[in-house]
């Protein structure tokens, strides 16, 4: 499955590969669903309040950070699944690191922005 795709044709191809995915994500996965919305919210949120640039970007990063974290746990999760039906340690292991790594960006994003609301209502 070797893609021989060079320049502007490459790039062409990988965007819709990437838009396949953000589309089988959103359609398969309800918690990216969740946290599509929440992320809407909140990035709508940091843009209407009075924030500096910088504080703009880390309020939006770290929401964004967690789709992403998302999509890869997704990914972890359907391969996984795609080996096998079965109960095995090691997929089981997998599967609860993926999920770990979602709670702790989601702890991150909560920080981030409990922090730097704190600083501009005070």
């Amino acid at each position: 499955m070797a893609n021989n795709s060079a320049g502007f044709t490459r790039i062409i191809k990988a965007a819709g590969y990437s838009w396949k995915g953000l589309r089988a994500a959103w359609v398969n996965e309800a918690a990216f669903r969740q946290e599509g919305v929440a992320a809407v919210i909140a990035i709508a949120i940091a843009c209407w309040l009075d924030f500096d640039p910088i504080t703009r970007v880390l309020l939006i990063g770290s929401v964004v950070l967690v789709m992403i974290v998302e999509i890869l746990n997704s990914a972890i999760e359907a391969l996984v699944d795609r080996v096998g039906t079965e109960y095995h340690e090691l997929s089981g292991r997998a599967k609860d690191m993926g999920s770990a790594a979602v709670l702790i960006s989601i702890i991150l994003a909560l920080f981030t922005w409990v922090t730097l609301l704190w600083q501009h209502l005070r």
